[in-house]
Order: structure tokens, then sequence, then C-alpha cells
């Protein structure tokens, strides 16, 4: 009796602990939890719905998408796919989905939004009806990604603020765990104006998740709540003092609101154009008439048909012209606001750095 006691105790107190965050991202990711302090809740007829669902649009964006990525990065960017630099991801809310599959070498993966951060979830301080509506709550907030490869911002800020498994960080996890990934740590992070961690007062949430790559290499991902524009950017620099600090990158922009073809947001879009080594992207990135010739050998692959109605004044005229002069790479996926394939484009910039020029020597 006494043996059966402590080891209901023991089961109790495992249940009561905050499971780790690789068995929290597997739940949430509809993974096996088999023999983990989550098993027992794995047999809520919610979390076998959500399993089944996940795993039904997961095998169905595999073979749409992210297979066709996985294989042509390397035959088509290898130097790029094998690049260990940080990639900045800006408007990127969670997308690590996306800048896993295109950049899976990173070493660290630095990603912002306006969408909050949220807290660390903990999925067995849950009721099972909170539980259930928080499992549906996180399918809603995905649909859109794994579906048409963009999150819908105005309708994810919604998504993510409906639930008591809250903010981006869910998210996360799900695209981690669904990745092949395996999370070791995930902390709470915050940035003061120097672009340092810190544990003071700050106007830059974020959260640092360490995790093991598919390769078996240890990889570090930032999310950051942060706004791009320049007025955010001057009166709050954490942010863009934080990617300063990592040196020259990699840049990924995907169905980014044309936002840096706008005067309002030329700070972001220099920082990119001065710190990267290379860019993807779509239209909705840095219009082509910024990557100077000088500076930049672009490629362009797939086909451009302007803008989605809702953006139809940021149509490029000399992007156009270059698609119809230049032969352009296909490309078997769809990217950006124009999901369909065939309908997509893919602008990628390579970036010249000119040598250190040679100081004279004074006699």
């Amino acid at each position: 009796m006494k043996r059966l006691f402590l080891g209901l105790l023991c089961f109790v107190s495992q249940l009561q602990a905050v499971a780790p965050p690789d068995h929290q991202a597997r739940f949430l990711a509809g993974l096996s939890v088999d023999a983990t302090e989550l098993e027992p809740f794995a047999r809520e007829a919610s979390w076998a719905d959500h399993s089944s669902a996940f795993h039904r649009a997961w095998l169905d964006l595999e073979e749409r998408q992210l297979s066709k990525i996985r294989q042509w990065m390397p035959t088509t960017l290898k130097y790029i796919y094998e690049d260990s630099s940080p990639l900045f991801y800006t408007f990127s809310g969670p997308d690590f989905l996306y800048a896993n599959t295109f950049f899976p070498n990173a070493q660290t993966y630095i990603l912002c939004g306006r969408e909050p951060v949220g807290t660390l979830p903990d999925v067995a301080s849950l009721s099972s009806g909170d539980r259930a509506n928080a499992l549906g709550n996180l399918r809603t907030a995905l649909n859109a990604i794994l579906s048409f490869s963009f999150f819908i911002t105005a309708d994810m800020k919604n998504d993510l603020t409906q639930t008591q498994l809250s903010g981006t960080i869910p998210v996360l996890y799900v695209f981690l765990a669904r990745a092949g990934c395996r999370v070791t740590d995930a902390q709470l992070v915050k940035l003061n104006d120097a672009g340092e961690l810190t544990t003071g007062k700050s106007k830059t949430p974020g959260v640092r998740i360490s995790f093991i790559g598919t390769q078996g290499q240890s990889q570090t991902l930032y999310y950051f709540t942060t706004d791009l524009s320049n007025w955010g950017i001057k009166s709050n620099p954490a942010f863009m003092q934080f990617c300063k600090s990592h040196g020259q990158g990699n840049a990924f922009v995907k169905a980014a609101s044309y936002l840096m073809h706008m005067s309002e947001f030329t700070t972001v879009r220099d920082f990119l154009l001065s710190n990267s080594r290379s860019i993807i992207e779509d239209d909705s990135g840095i219009p082509l008439k910024f990557f100077n010739g000088n500076d930049w050998m672009v490629s362009l692959y797939g086909y451009y048909p302007g803008p989605i109605e809702l953006f139809k004044q940021h149509f490029q005229t000399d992007l156009d012209a270059a698609f119809k002069t230049s032969t352009a790479g296909p490309i078997p996926f769809g990217f950006g606001y124009q999901w369909k394939p065939g309908v997509s484009s893919l602008i990628v910039g390579t970036a010249f750095r000119a040598a250190p020029k040679a100081v004279p020597v004074q006699e």
C-alpha cells in the first residue's frame, strides 16, 4: 500500500511539474508524447482529433510545398542553402517553418513581428476543456500559412490572443517539432536600447529557443515583438541593434505587405541591403530598383503576375520588364501572396562585397 501511494505521489508530482519544452512542442504539433509527462493528456479525444488533423495537413503541405523547396534550394541556390550565417527574417511573424525550409543551416534565426510573444506553454496546467479550445484555436491560427504559405496578420493577432496558450511561442513550437527539430531550451528574453539581452525594463520582449536541428547541430531561434517603421526604430532601436550585433547575415522576406516599398520603412530596408550576404524575397520585399547593379547580382525565378488586388498600387514596371527580357528559372512551389505554383515569383539578390582598399604608405 505504501509503495502504491509513493508511486501515485510520484505520478502526480510529474504532472504538476512543467513538462520540458520539447514535450510541449510535440504535444502541440500532434506528435507522439508516449512515455512523457504529457502522455495522459494525449489520450483525450480533443488531442487525437488535433493530431489527426495536423497529420493530414502536414502530409499535404510536405507534398505540395516543403519537399519541393528542400529539393530546389540545394540544387539551385546551394551557396545560400549551406550558409550558416544568421538569418534576418523581418516582418516574419512566427514563420519559422519557411525560414528553416529555405535556410536549414543558419546557426541563428532572428524573426520579428507585431504579434505578441506570449508565454511559455504549459498544456498540463489547463483544464480538459481549455486544452481542447486552445488546440482548436492553434489550428485556426495556422490555417492560412499551411494553405497559402503566409500568415494573415490581422487574423493571426486575433487568434493568438483568444486562447490560454497565447502568443507566437506555441506556433514556433509546432513548426520546430514538425520540422524534426528537438527543442532543448526556451526562455523569455528582452532587449535594452543597445540591443543587448537584459533583465531590466524593456520595450522589446522576445523568446530565445535553443534546439538541435535535423543535421544534429545546435541552433538558436529568436522572436521579438517590435515596430520596424522608421519611427518605431527611432523610438526603440533595440531590435535593429540586436541584428547589427550579429554581423553579416542572410535575409528572407515573404508576404511583407509591401512595407519596404514605402518611405516609412527605409531604415529596415537599408539595413538589409547593407548587412545581408544574400536576400531571398517575393515582390512584396525590397523593390528591384534598390538592388544597385554595382553591389548586387539579382536572379529571378518563377513568373511575375504583379501584386494581388489588395496591393495593386505596388506593381513594379522594372521587375515586370526584367522577367520578360531575362530567362527566369522555374520554381516548383508557390511563394508569397501569389501562392499558387506557376504564378509565384522569387527574387534572389547576392551581394558583391568590395575588398578593402589599400592604405597609401606615407613616406
